[in-house]
């Protein structure tokens, strides 16, 4: 089930939200300030983040911009709320990186509209994107990106991690490898397949260590 966060102080306003939220099919967490949030974003990644600009601790958009500077969390999609007639708040909140804005007062069915909109938009935009931990492969231009910095791989390398992260976990021969990749059998010749896999490691610095040797058997991509 899709988890929208509300960050929301007003108490009253922060459980409507999540009522709402849960009666129209969608988990909801509420959080009252910044720290509260952060704390449960560690432990959880929501769907979508409802984030009201005037919080106790910390303002929304200061929230907002170290969200969109940390890799980890930059792809979750942000509405922002802010009091009606606050324009620099909203445009603040667009530059920054957020989805959409919502001006208070809003009605509960306008900003349930306004998720499933932002929802669709994501969703039909990662469709062609594979991502895992700091790894992000863009599958139409074939863009590799790791901790937000696009590395260049062969198109031999682009294969093999394309494969690791659509089936994280599974274990995969060098026979099997070079049968998927190369699309031909290389009698025996496993090699190949280890060197791709030393130069891929590299490439991908910190991340490569996820692409881990299943001794006496070949290599499994570990989520």
């Amino acid at each position: 089930m899709t988890m929208i966060y509300c960050v929301e102080d007003d108490k009253s306003i922060r459980e409507i939200e999540m009522y709402t939220l849960q009666s129209t099919g969608f988990e909801a967490k509420g959080f009252e300030d910044g720290k509260s949030f952060f704390t449960a974003l560690k432990d959880e990644q929501p769907d979508l983040i409802l984030l009201d600009v005037m919080l106790p601790d910390e303002d929304g958009i200061s929230i907002l911009t170290k969200l969109k500077n940390k890799p980890e969390y930059m792809h979750i999609p942000v509405i922002i709320a802010s009091a009606k007639g606050e324009e620099y708040d909203k445009i603040k909140g667009l530059d920054t990186g957020a989805d959409d804005y919502l001006a208070k007062p809003f009605g509960m069915m306008e900003m349930v509209s306004r998720i499933k909109a932002v929802l669709r938009r994501v969703n039909k935009t990662t469709n062609n994107t594979l991502s895992s931990r700091n790894i992000e492969i863009d599958t139409d231009s074939h863009i590799v990106k790791v901790n937000g910095e696009v590395v260049e791989l062969t198109l031999k390398e682009y294969e093999l991690l394309k494969l690791f992260l659509s089936h994280p976990g599974i274990v995969y021969t060098r026979d099997t490898l070079l049968s998927e990749i190369w699309e031909t059998e290389y009698y025996g010749e496993t090699r190949t397949v280890d060197v791709h896999i030393r130069t891929l490691r590299a490439k991908l610095k910190e991340e490569g260590s996820h692409i881990q040797t299943v001794r006496g058997v070949g290599y499994r991509y570990e989520a």
